[in-house]
C-alpha cells in the first residue's frame, strides 16, 4: 500500500516552520525534502528517516524499520508529534547533504 495524498499533506504540515517543505512521489511512494535536501522517506503512510549520529539520542525509543525492499534500517519518525518531529528534522538538517546532480 503505497502512501495516500492526504497522509504527505499531513507530513509537509507537521514541518511547517522548519524550512521550504515539498514532496516528490519516487518508486511508488514518496521523499519529503526540507530546504531540498531529502529528510524523510514516507512508505506506506510511515515516516522514516536515516539514522544518523546527529539524532541517536533523540532517537533512541524509536522504532526501526525498513522503508522497501533492500533498503538499510531507518528510524521511525512519530510525525504525529510535531515539536519531536521538527526537532530531528533540524539535526538533520546540517548534516544532510543536497542530492547529487544528474548528468
Amino acid at each position: 500500500m503505497a502512501s495516500t495524498a492526504e497522509y504527505i499533506e499531513f507530513v509537509c504540515s507537521q514541518l511547517e516552520g522548519v524550512g521550504v517543505i515539498r514532496s516528490r512521489k519516487m518508486f511508488g511512494d514518496y521523499c519529503i525534502y526540507v530546504n531540498e535536501k531529502p529528510i524523510i522517506l514516507a512508505c506506506d503512510n510511515q515516516c522514516y528517516v536515516k539514522k544518523h549520529p546527529a539524532i541517536a539520542d533523540m532517537m533512541v525509543d524509536a522504532l526501526c524499520g525498513f522503508p522497501y525492499d533492500g533498503a538499510k534500517e531507518h528510524y521511525i519518525l512519530d510525525i504525529e508529534h510535531r515539536r519531536e518531529a521538527q526537532a530531528v528534522v533540524s539535526a538533520l538538517l546540517p548534516v544532510t547533504p543536497y542530492p547529487k546532480k544528474r548528468k
